[in-house]
């Protein structure tokens, strides 16, 4: 079942993200992702809170797709530097209707 991984990033320090675009790039593709958004233009139409300054939007062939994504040891040390130089969140959804 497609799935879809919804990040939320807000870098506190940039000297990660030239060394993680392209090699990451390549890893999505490895594992099936590919992305649907990855952009600083966003807007909230609802609730409070601080925005990220950054939401990504990937599709996946299947959850386990993206989690054999994450668990990759190829990812693994730019996951390390992401966690490292930003406030993340990641989460997956399946592309169902569970109210159907």
């Amino acid at each position: 079942m497609t799935c879809y991984s919804i990040l939320e990033v807000t870098p506190t320090d940039d000297a990660w993200i030239p060394g993680y675009l392209e090699p990451v790039a390549a890893i999505i593709d490895k594992h099936g992702g590919k992305y649907l958004a990855r952009t600083t233009s966003h807007e909230r139409l609802e609730g409070e809170g601080e925005d990220p300054a950054l939401r990504v939007i990937l599709e996946w062939p299947s959850a386990e797709a993206a989690k054999a994504f994450v668990a990759d040891p190829e990812y693994a040390p730019h996951l390390a530097a992401r966690h490292a130089g930003s406030v993340s969140h990641h989460v997956i959804i399946e592309g169902k209707d569970d109210l159907a």
